[in-house]
């Protein structure tokens, strides 16, 4: 996976299958990701913009999760909580840029 920071940063990092991509981003050391609620889909503090490339292979956005994305200022149509989406083969390479603070 490759992230951008919000410095305009960019690093390749690997994870594994099965992680959600906020595990891996926690574990890697990105501090621009809160992630306050732990990945219980209940705040928006690992707002991530996904490569629209990708779109067609994450899980649908879930009500709760389009919820806290609506609070959000920076919302956009790639926007996911990275708490939602886990690691699968079909995402290797994929690009995710951290979302500004709210």
């Amino acid at each position: 996976m490759i992230v951008t920071t919000r410095q305009g940063e960019e690093r390749t990092v690997e994870g594994d299958a099965g992680l959600s991509v906020m595990e891996i981003l926690r574990d890697n050391g990105f501090d621009d990701l809160l992630a306050l609620c732990g990945g219980c889909c209940s705040c928006a503090t690992c707002h991530v913009y996904v490569d629209p490339a990708f779109t067609p292979v994450l899980p649908p956005v879930g009500p709760d999760e389009n919820d806290l994305l609506d609070s959000s200022d920076h919302r956009r149509d790639n926007s996911r909580l990275s708490c939602q989406v886990s690691l699968t083969p079909a995402l290797d390479g994929m690009r995710v840029t951290i979302a500004p603070e709210d």
